[in-house]
């Protein structure tokens, strides 16, 4: 582990507050984005490493781009790289996020960013497809891994849920590729890839039916960071049945629009935490659930470190952590070409799409500079009409 030079930690925090600002479109483009700027620009991370904790960080509770975000800062600049990386990552989005539900509560009202998204989303689907391409020739690298990649993706795209898809290839993965076998070729594989947002709801704000302590609206959130498992997105079954259905802390139309903003903010998903804190409990309650919500990843990391190096010691811990790696590219895949589909709508969404793909491989420009550049595009082609 490196030392915890203050140059380290700058870096760190210039690095992740970027990410925490531009990165639109959730894990899987957060996650592109991350291998861009750790492995391709600054050297910090092998592009193995990098595949090895996107595998380990699918195997545990918690948002994975946050965790994979806390790592990185982890091997970089021990725990107080852990924390830097962390919060600068988590804070920009949640903050946002606070002050949408500002707005919202004041107002009524969420800012029109259709726009924006509109350049922005085939701009993202560019960033997952040029990230793919560089994962797949280290995670793909012979028949059988494509062979549990491809088997993956193919799962959750016929309905499998994610969680039950990687562990059962990777299991299976496991067992194949332990066993003695002949030498394989390298191959290098691509995946066709694309990635989408959803549309931003702007109704009128509602008081919640009953109104919890800070205290219960912590333990909630804490306990939701501590078992959320997969995508993200499963954020919305555990607030749909707990804070509605089980405790009518919420209406549904209040959850819907929480999850808007959840979609058009950047960085983590979960900062959707911080705007429902925000309706539930004021400036006391925003800060308090997106603490409860973020802790335990930091917690799950900090246990994973000790346990991570020790994988590739072993032919069978070594074949367990390349099959997870496997079936993890074919997940990212898998949920990029599910929500791709209503990305490419249009003659100006595509030209925007391989505009992106352009910059990213033949010009090598940064991929949050292109996202924000192409959403300058989509809010200046409404001016134009």
């Amino acid at each position: 582990m490196a030392g915890t030079r203050p140059r380290d930690l700058r870096d760190l925090a210039k690095v992740f507050l970027r990410l925490g600002l531009l990165g639109f479109g959730g894990p899987a483009a957060v996650t592109a984005m991350m291998d861009e700027e750790v492995v391709e620009r600054r050297r910090w991370l092998t592009r193995q490493q990098f595949l090895d904790l996107i595998g380990a960080t699918n195997l545990i509770p918690g948002p994975n781009a946050t965790e994979l975000a806390i790592h990185v800062g982890l091997l970089r600049a021990g725990w107080r790289g852990l924390l830097v990386a962390g919060l600068c990552f988590i804070v920009p989005g949640a903050a946002i996020s606070g002050v949408f539900a500002w707005l919202y509560v004041h107002y009524g009202v969420l800012p029109a960013v259709q726009p924006i998204l509109a350049g922005i989303k085939p701009a993202v689907l560019s960033v997952i497809l040029a990230a793919l391409l560089r994962l797949a020739g280290s995670a793909l690298r012979s028949g059988p891994l494509v062979l549990i990649g491809a088997a993956a993706a193919a799962s959750v795209l016929a309905g499998v849920d994610e969680v039950a898809a990687l562990f059962a290839w990777a299991l299976a993965g496991t067992l194949w590729l332990a066993r003695p076998q002949p030498e394989q070729a390298t191959l290098v594989f691509s995946w066709p890839a694309a990635f989408g947002l959803g549309a931003v709801g702007m109704p009128a704000v509602a008081a919640p039916a009953i109104a919890p302590t800070l205290w219960q609206l912590g333990l909630f959130f804490l306990k939701v960071g501590s078992v959320l498992y997969g995508s993200g997105y499963v954020l919305i079954a555990f607030i749909e049945g707990g804070l509605v259905t089980d405790r009518h802390w919420l209406t549904r139309q209040q959850v819907l629009d929480a999850v808007a903003v959840g979609q058009f903010t950047p960085g983590p998903f979960l900062s959707t935490a911080t705007f429902i804190g925000y309706l539930l409990g004021g400036v006391a309650g925003a800060m308090v659930a997106t603490a409860a919500v973020f802790l335990p990843s930091f917690v799950f990391v900090l246990g994973l470190h000790r346990v991570l190096p020790r994988l590739r010691e072993s032919r069978w811990s070594a074949a367990f952590l390349d099959a997870v790696n496997a079936a993890s590219l074919g997940l990212m895949a898998a949920v990029a070409v599910r929500m791709g589909l209503t990305v490419l709508v249009d003659g100006r969404s595509a030209l925007i799409a391989l505009l992106a793909l352009a910059l990213l491989l033949r010009l090598q420009w940064n991929a949050a500079g292109v996202i924000a550049a192409c959403g300058f595009l989509g809010w200046a082609a409404t001016l134009m009409r």
